[in-house]
């Protein structure tokens, strides 16, 4: 955080889309917060696209260009604490976030999924994965959850969730269509509240 205004970091791995629109968000003034850096692992993802029109600082930092999990991860923590975020937010992140990466920022990475955890939660368990899983089930109702990130997959604490109704006959498809503009609204207004104080956030001491 730089004065009083948190500076956030993004990281994507593909289109980028809830990044986009939280980046919006902060450049028409709903979020009281400045996007600092988007690191991707993916050279061709649309976030680095995404965030060269938005004129904000972007970075490719993939597993190939380091000789281990943990050079990467440093490489991770220290872009983010030399571009002086405040919040990290993971925004369609496809790699389990390291240690180093989340000891330099305890309690201030957060991440959406799109499901009611702790169901349809864990390793490989996210976007088109989470519907398919939840209409084969035959569930009426899923949702969104936006949470903290600790060590374990889609295990931190829960900060918001929206629950949604599942449509009788609706496929996967048609419902991950229809739950991306919540997950954009969703994650706007959790970082609008946690930027203005009006969600209490846990210190900033181990998760």
């Amino acid at each position: 955080m730089s004065g009083n205004r948190w500076r956030l970091g993004f990281l994507a791995s593909h289109r980028g889309s809830n990044m986009q629109a939280i980046i919006a968000a902060c450049h028409n003034g709903r979020i009281n917060a400045e996007p600092a850096l988007v690191i991707s692992n993916n050279r061709d993802a649309m976030a680095l696209q995404r965030a060269a029109s938005a004129g904000v600082p972007a970075m490719h930092l993939a597993a190939g260009d380091f000789p281990d999990a943990q050079a990467l991860d440093a490489a991770i923590a220290a872009a983010l604490k030399d571009h002086d975020v405040g919040l990290v937010i993971l925004a369609g992140y496809m790699k389990h976030l390291g240690p180093l990466t989340l000891a330099a920022f305890p309690n201030r990475v957060i991440n959406i999924h799109p499901g009611l955890l702790p169901h349809y939660g864990g390793k490989g368990m996210y976007g088109s994965r989470v519907h398919a899983a939840v209409v084969a089930a035959g569930e009426k109702e899923t949702g969104i959850t936006v949470h903290l990130v600790d060590g374990e997959y889609d295990h931190g604490a829960t900060l918001a969730v929206q629950r949604v109704a599942v449509l009788p006959g609706e496929s996967a498809e048609e419902l991950a269509v229809r739950m991306l503009p919540l997950e954009h609204e969703l994650y706007v207004s959790t970082i609008s509240a946690i930027v203005a104080g009006q969600i209490s956030m846990p210190p900033t001491s181990s998760v």
